[in-house]
């Protein structure tokens, strides 16, 4: 039994480990119920993952979000947290603070959606800071976690939690530490040791929205193509996203690839498609006729970086005027630039990850309030929960709506 008088013991209606997106709004939602609430964050600063996102602009959530942007194993569980508290609820919060914000531009005929802010994203860290202080929370960095231990027969404050310098009770309990991704920031396996240390089960984490590590012979080229972008398809079995890929020393980003990783698994191959508007296969064949003279590499060079058409041609075509090389080649080449099989070696892993797949079982959670169905009075919220979003502010958006549910009812 925890000696509660070996340190000062101060007690709260509701102590929430981790100052992050969703634990900011479940204490400002909460505090502002008149709930008292203590809000524990490892690091210095609350909200490290909000400051650096987006490339310091915050992409804090998007116009486009539905149920089916975001992986779990249990696709219907977010619905409910998504449907109360919306974008459009967190966007009335951002222009009631005089937030200035703009959707993203895009080259391509979709737009995607993304709401950035037009200066800092400390911006959003400041708004939800002053909703914080509005709502009386008590903010407390730089406190390291040391136990958290669970007394039902202590009936108004049955959860304990140590710190190094104090110990304090509560009635409820949030977990909001997050996933694995980004080590650097401070990320652990906090939240999940917790869970399971009160019988909770856990979907395995892994990376998502990671680059991804390709050998070259995975890629087939002789040539590297570091650096260069093309607006491609990248596909995982049933599932495509249509936006830039980036080729780099170790293999492949870009937004494409950055989204298919979240439902890649290890030793698959991917697809991607250089060209999805066109069947190259009859383009080539057509280009054939009407530019015969010319050399494949400067045909492709109409509709590719010259140092991609160089390079694939490189491998895949003779160094022909188009007149002489045989329609079966062309054909050939052309569903190999629709449909070009890559295997990648790994992932970049937890270190480049920008999210987490899998984490806290959705069936251990009620996903009207985030409570656990074991444990009453323990919440769960955010990234440690097995709900992943896309890329382009869908994580952002179930932080804000998993938080804001949990701190109605704590």
């Amino acid at each position: 039994m925890v000696d509660t008088q070996a340190k000062n013991c101060q007690s709260f209606d509701v102590i929430i480990i981790g100052a992050g997106a969703a634990g900011l709004m479940c204490a400002l939602t909460a505090g502002a119920r008149g709930r008292s609430i203590l809000l524990l964050e490892h690091n210095q600063n609350p909200g490290e993952k909000i400051r650096i996102s987006g490339g310091g602009r915050c992409n804090f959530t998007n116009l486009n979000i539905q149920p089916s942007c975001f992986l779990s194993e249990n696709p219907h569980f977010a619905k409910s947290a998504l449907k109360q508290f919306d974008q459009h609820d967190f966007i009335a919060m951002v222009e009631r603070h005089g937030i200035k914000y703009h959707e993203k531009a895009h080259d391509h005929e979709h737009t995607l959606g993304q709401l950035f802010c037009d200066g800092s994203s400390r911006e959003i860290i400041d708004m939800l800071q002053k909703e914080c202080k509005a709502a009386k929370v008590d903010l407390r960095c730089a406190q390291t976690v040391t136990s958290v231990t669970h007394h039902p027969e202590n009936t108004d404050a049955p959860y304990l939690v140590e710190t190094e310098a104090a110990i304090f009770k509560a009635q409820s309990l949030t977990l909001a530490t997050g996933g694995r991704s980004i080590p650097k920031m401070g990320a652990t396996s906090f939240t999940y040791e917790i869970a399971e240390q009160f019988g909770l089960n856990i979907i395995r984490p892994r990376p998502g929205l990671v680059p991804f590590i390709v050998d070259a012979s995975a890629l087939g080229l002789e040539a590297s193509l570091a650096g260069l972008s093309q607006f491609a398809t990248a596909q995982f079995e049933n599932t495509s996203f249509s936006e830039n890929i980036l080729f780099t020393h170790r293999g492949l980003s870009g937004p494409a690839i950055l989204q298919i990783s979240s439902y890649w698994r290890d030793g698959e191959p991917i697809y991607l498609d250089l060209m999805p508007d066109k069947n190259m296969a009859e383009y080539l064949v057509e280009l054939k006729k009407t530019r015969s003279k010319q050399r494949p590499k400067s045909a492709l060079g109409d509709i590719f970086p010259q140092r991609l058409a160089e390079a694939l041609v490189d491998k895949h075509l003779p160094s022909e005027q188009m007149a002489n090389i045989p329609d079966r080649d062309l054909i050939k080449f052309g569903k190999h630039l629709n449909h070009w099989r890559i295997k990648p070696k790994s992932s970049e892993g937890w270190v480049k990850a920008e999210v987490t797949c899998g984490g806290v079982d959705t069936a251990e959670l009620s996903s009207k309030t985030m409570e656990a169905k074991k444990m009453p009075g323990l919440y769960i919220i955010g990234e440690a929960v097995d709900v992943t979003g896309w890329l382009g502010g869908y994580n952002f958006q179930w932080a804000w709506s998993s938080g804001w549910c949990a701190g109605q009812v704590v």
